[in-house]
């Protein structure tokens, strides 16, 4: 047995956290031209590195997904709570695998195009032989930036095989009263540490793991490697079991400053262990390496439940500003890597100090990705694909419905 939400107005706070998200990916994948050693790792590398831009990466890395899965899991529960599960199925399968087969192939093509003109920049020219390509098999697959949308879908899946499953075996509802007697705990100041376990062994016993850049991202093969299925899974389950107490979200509120501290006390030990300079990383023993992995994924949780209270106590209000820019973070992100790779290429072509190229991108970038959003996508069939209809000079609506957005029944 289920607790049922009742219907309920925009969650202000969770919805422009969500955007923030979203938005806050195109800011991590603009800085990678400005990163130290970034010729190792990235299509163009700026002679004029930032440490600053370092951290921000770093920083914003450890949380940023972690925190999408969190919110995601809380909305998908409600809108299942609100539609059942044959129309949330129907409405999943609109709003995030029609985009994710849709947008793939010219998502993947943009970037193929903005490589080629990046590389023709290059001394020498563009190769007489073009380098090895993925195989596009199952275990070669390049998902690009869209992987968190099949990374969903297969959360959606687990998600409602489980319930069912929970509810076939355990009709009389122990198995959710301990679960939320489990969220209740991990709401106190410190006990979101209990989650940092598993995930920081799995990270430490990936043979591939680059420690500066945290949790692999899944984006090579249509089989997440595990510590993304632990980390961004365990975040969505976490929401998921959140959203069946909402009134918990208060504790979430109440506890905000222990939070920050925490983050603050984790994130300055984390990063004092690694530096900030992606390529030039050595750790001492597999010790050190332990403690790093502890210190990283305490950073993730702890300054995810930070901003959870924060925007929970200080962003309740309605905002037209705020509901406009988290309507349209979704096609941001959507589009938003070749828009950032191509004013990387720019960047690079001008040589100038970091603190004019990197503003002067991330605003140039904003500003055609918005302007696309509001001239193509806003009020088209595109935007009601991805956000459900939206009127000119509309005053008032319920929730948003996005990856991790609830939306109405009523929404088309």
């Amino acid at each position: 047995m289920t607790h049922t939400a009742p219907p309920v107005s925009r969650i202000h706070g969770l919805d422009a956290l969500r955007g923030f998200a979203l938005i806050a990916g195109v800011v991590l994948h603009l800085s990678l031209s400005w990163l130290p050693g970034s010729e190792k790792f990235w299509l163009v590398s700026e002679t004029d590195s930032s440490l600053t831009l370092s951290f921000l990466f770093w920083f914003t890395h450890s949380w940023r997904m972690l925190l999408f899965f969190l919110i995601a899991g809380f909305f998908g529960r409600l809108l299942h709570e609100r539609l059942g599960t044959r129309m949330f199925i129907r409405d999943r399968a609109g709003r995030i695998a029609t985009p994710l087969f849709a947008g793939w192939p010219l998502v993947f093509a943009a970037i193929i195009v903005v490589f080629v003109w990046a590389a023709s920049f290059a001394p020498g020219g563009l190769p007489k032989e073009p380098p090895p390509g993925p195989k596009f098999t199952p275990d070669d697959f390049p998902l690009t930036h869209l992987w968190f949308l099949w990374c969903l879908l297969l959360a959606y899946a687990a998600m409602l095989g489980t319930r069912w499953l929970v509810h076939w075996v355990d009709r009389g509802g122990s198995f959710a009263r301990f679960g939320d007697r489990v969220i209740g705990v991990l709401l106190f100041p410190g006990m979101i540490l209990i989650l940092v376990g598993p995930l920081a062994y799995a990270l430490t016993q990936h043979p591939k793991w680059l420690p500066w850049f945290g949790i692999p991202t899944p984006d090579h093969s249509l089989y997440p490697n595990l510590p993304a299925v632990i980390g961004y899974g365990s975040a969505f389950v976490f929401g998921w079991l959140l959203q069946r107490q909402p009134q918990a979200l208060g504790a979430v509120a109440r506890w905000t400053w222990w939070n920050v501290c925490l983050a603050v006390v984790f994130s300055v030990s984390a990063v004092s262990l690694v530096g900030l300079e992606p390529i030039k990383v050595e750790l001492a023993d597999d010790h050190v390496l332990a403690l790093y992995a502890i210190l990283y994924v305490g950073t993730g949780w702890t300054t995810t439940m930070a901003l959870l209270g924060l925007a929970l106590r200080y962003l309740t209000g309605e905002s037209l500003a705020r509901r406009y820019l988290a309507d349209a973070s979704y096609w941001i992100y959507l589009a938003h890597l070749p828009v950032v790779m191509a004013a990387s290429v720019v960047a690079s072509r001008v040589h100038g100090p970091w603190w004019l190229e990197f503003p002067v991108c991330l605003i140039g970038s904003l500003a055609v990705l918005l302007g696309t959003y509001h001239v193509f996508v806003r009020y088209s069939a595109l935007g009601v694909m991805l956000h459900g209809k939206r009127r000119h000079r509309e005053v008032t609506r319920t929730a948003a419905d996005t990856p991790c957005n609830p939306g109405t029944p009523a929404t088309p």
